[in-house]
């Protein structure tokens, strides 16, 4: 989706949060597919790293083609 995220603000100076947000927001790909965007404010600590036990629960399905680059991150139940 970055590619047509670009497509769709390029050449614009991206000023602020909000113009930023409008035009990922209004990105579509021609088969249908939409973006959802927000802005997230909250502060996330530095050098936290997840434990071996939270990794393994991470419900991870790899794709066949480039698995390295190319997974679905499903939610977790485990909080």
């Amino acid at each position: 989706m970055f590619s047509q995220i670009g497509n769709n603000w390029v050449g614009e100076p991206l000023r602020s949060y909000e113009k930023i947000l409008k035009f990922i927001r209004t990105t579509k790909t021609s088969t249908g597919l939409k973006v959802r965007a927000w802005l997230d404010r909250r502060d996330y600590p530095v050098g936290v790293k997840p434990s071996a036990e939270r990794l393994r629960q991470l419900r991870i399905t790899r794709a066949k083609v480039a698995p390295k680059w190319n997974y679905t991150l499903a939610p977790s139940n485990v909080k």
